[in-house]
């Protein structure tokens, strides 16, 4: 007999309103999975176990009125203010931190009636794209527990590879859901730009970070964008929504007709050795497509060599803005003190400068593929590596550029502003996951869903399971 954990979030959405199953047995069950698993794995830095309970038990009254994940436990990113609830972002120095408010992505998970089990773990202010915080264990991917969950989402990406809740939110800001996508064989979702609010902090002036799903499949991942997507008042950037009452969801079941996918697979970083695994998985992608009917092409890398220099600039100046308390700046680890002592240096105009180039460089790359409807590349460089394979405590600079190459092709995407998705398409001799990438037009999230989920259909992949589970 199936356990609750194999189903789906969607599938599980149904029981509730079925009367099948109840909000408080999905909690119940999940939260002996998180007291079992998450320290092993690395997943929740804190359980909201208490609260959880009784919002299952209010939401008993009300099953059956809710939406698609009515009644769904899932978890919410430590980066993200949840009112009452212990909020670290990932930093020693903010272990004590209780916000009064909760971010407007929380409060639209909520109101939709999902019920977070607590946050997941995220490195100190999402910076690194391995998940090692100060505050709790490092994240693993449950395929291969001395290997890295990615980050900065790599709680969010180790608790649903686990089975510990059957989607989780993530925040994207340079391949922070596509990373731990990958390393865990999951689907990892990363809006278009304004689809999704930053509401109340906008803690991100350059536009490149955004919250989305991570989760088992491509319908779970759609439902969860159409409970969050949408924009609050005072958001800096906005996308046009769906038409009429149109979903995410619905668009899964739409066939994508005959697309032109652009296909690259050198890295945007120079210096990034692929490993023959990542092509692999990459060049099978490229016959599966063209088997579904797509016309592929090869194109050159879209953006230029210095968007390199011009992104890491704006990304120091983001992390000098995650200010710790005065006084305690010495605490912050070694890399986050590094970004954040450049970005202090960087001047009001040279900031809008690197700006002003970020936004021409993405205005380029969006040109030279506009002709294409979607876009292909690996999502990382490599399998996942064991943990603190890529941090480096003694040289902060050398930590970041190995966070590079291990990334070369996920901040492409953050700088577009184009939506991205990664596909667990693929399976080392060793068993690791390997994640393939697929890009659309910016605000065409719609389009990018119906591919997916028509990739998923000619190669299912949720029968896949981790030892643990």
């Amino acid at each position: 007999m199936a356990e609750l954990h194999d189903l789906t979030a969607l599938e599980q959405g149904e029981a509730v309103r079925r009367r099948e199953v109840s909000p408080v047995e999905l909690v119940d069950h999940y939260l002996a999975r998180v007291e079992r698993l998450s320290d092993e794995v690395g997943a929740f830095v804190t359980i909201t176990d208490d609260l959880a309970r009784k919002q299952a038990l209010l939401a008993e009254s009300r099953a059956g009125q809710g939406g698609p994940l009515f009644g769904v436990p899932t978890a919410v990113k430590d980066l993200n203010l949840t009112a009452g609830v212990r909020t670290t972002f990932g930093s020693a120095v903010m272990s004590d931190y209780v916000p009064q408010v909760s971010d407007e992505v929380v409060l639209r998970m909520e109101d939709a009636g999902t019920i977070s089990l607590g946050k997941t773990s995220t490195p100190e202010f999402g910076s690194p794209c391995y998940t090692e915080p100060d505050v709790a264990p490092p994240s693993r991917t449950p395929y291969d527990l001395s290997r890295m969950a990615g980050g900065s989402s790599g709680g969010a990406g180790a608790a649903v590879a686990a089975g510990l809740v059957p989607v989780a939110q993530g925040s994207d800001g340079g391949g922070s859901i596509r990373i731990p996508a990958s390393c865990c064989g999951l689907v990892g979702f990363k809006p278009s730009r304004g689809r999704v609010s930053g509401s109340p902090m906008y803690g991100d002036p350059v536009g490149l970070g955004i919250a989305g799903p991570l989760a088992r499949t491509v319908r779970d991942a759609a439902a969860f964008l159409d409970v969050i997507a949408g924009p609050a008042v005072g958001d800096p950037f906005w996308a046009a929504p769906l038409p009429g009452d149109e979903t995410y969801l619905d668009w899964c079941d739409r066939a994508p007709g005959r697309l032109r996918v652009a296909r690259f697979a050198d890295p945007v970083i120079a210096d990034a050795h692929v490993h023959p695994e990542v092509l692999r998985a990459y060049d099978d992608a490229s016959r599966l497509l063209e088997a579904l009917g797509h016309d592929v092409e090869d194109v050159d890398v879209p953006l230029p060599p210095d968007a390199t220099r011009v992104f890491e600039t704006c990304w120091a100046v983001l992390t000098a803005l995650s200010a710790a308390p005065p006084g305690r700046e010495h605490e912050l680890r070694p890399l986050t003190r590094w970004l954040g002592d450049l970005g202090r240096k960087v001047s009001g105009p040279e900031f809008g400068l690197a700006l002003g180039e970020l936004r021409r460089i993405a205005a380029r790359a969006l040109t030279r593929l506009a002709p294409y409807d979607a876009v292909l590349t690996p999502t990382l460089a490599q399998p996942p590596l064991p943990v603190g394979a890529l941090r480096d405590d003694a040289d902060p600079a050398k930590d970041f550029q190995n966070q590079k190459e291990f990334t070369p092709w996920t901040s492409a995407w953050n700088v577009t502003g184009m939506p991205a998705v990664s596909l667990p398409l693929h399976v080392t001799p060793d068993g690791l996951p390997v994640g393939v990438m697929l890009a659309a037009r910016p605000g065409q999230d719609h389009v990018l869903f119906a591919l997916a989920a028509q990739v998923e259909e000619a190669v299912p992949w949720l029968d896949r399971h981790p030892p643990c589970w």
